[in-house]
């Protein structure tokens, strides 16, 4: 990340006088507080100052990698997590299918009686049951998923950079967040590749600005 002639200012004057707070910051290059909000807010996502509530900015003494692959390693599950799409075992391939193109989806999530986690749906499941002649109406959706505990999950408090490499082996376009439950799993929410490629390339925007 190259950072501007004005943020490098403002980097310069925490690392001699950090903490320090916004308005001093603001003083010394003469200037109003509203002008440096943007630089001090790309400055602490990138990593470069911490900011602590009624203490002010100080300087993190990292390297522009660093920062980035400290920023990385605090990307966390829960705060990227989307709404999962869910179905009954019993419901018909048929239906699974349409839910699929009209979620605009790549996984379906499949809850047993209980409610809870049973199995899961892809794309090339559908795509392979679909070959033939059979009645797409009258196959329920748990003959062709994937069942538990074949299914790839992940939690709330998991490092989205771990998530990213468990699909990366399994060669899965998403997974479950799950929670556990007295029955089994239950499904928060989801976690997808297009979901980790968006927060990433987020991530590196920040860092080319």
């Amino acid at each position: 990340m190259e950072l501007s002639s004005r943020q490098e200012k403002i980097v310069d004057i925490v690392k001699a006088d950090g903490p320090i707070t916004g308005e001093k910051i603001a003083e010394q290059l003469q200037l109003t507080r509203a002008t440096l909000r943007p630089d001090l807010s790309i400055l602490t996502m990138a990593g470069f100052l911490e900011a602590r509530p009624r203490v002010g900015y100080f300087y993190t003494g990292k390297h522009d990698s660093e920062a980035l692959s400290g920023k990385i390693r605090r990307m966390l599950v829960k705060d990227y997590q989307s709404l999962p799409v869910v179905i009954k075992e019993n419901v018909s391939v048929y239906d699974a299918i349409s839910a699929m193109f009209l979620e605009d989806i790549g996984t379906l999530f499949v809850a047993g009686e209980d409610g809870r986690l049973a199995g899961v749906v892809s794309r090339k499941d559908l795509l392979r049951a679909s070959i033939g002649q059979q009645d797409l109406n009258a196959v329920p959706v748990h003959i062709i998923m994937t069942r538990m505990p074949n299914i790839a999950v992940c939690r709330k408090e998991d490092l989205l950079i771990d998530v990213a490499n468990r699909l990366i082996e399994k060669e899965i376009d998403g997974m479950p967040v799950v929670r556990d439950a007295d029955t089994g799993l239950e499904v928060i929410g989801r976690i997808t590749k297009t979901t980790i490629a968006r927060a990433f390339a987020e991530l590196a925007t920040v860092h080319e600005i």
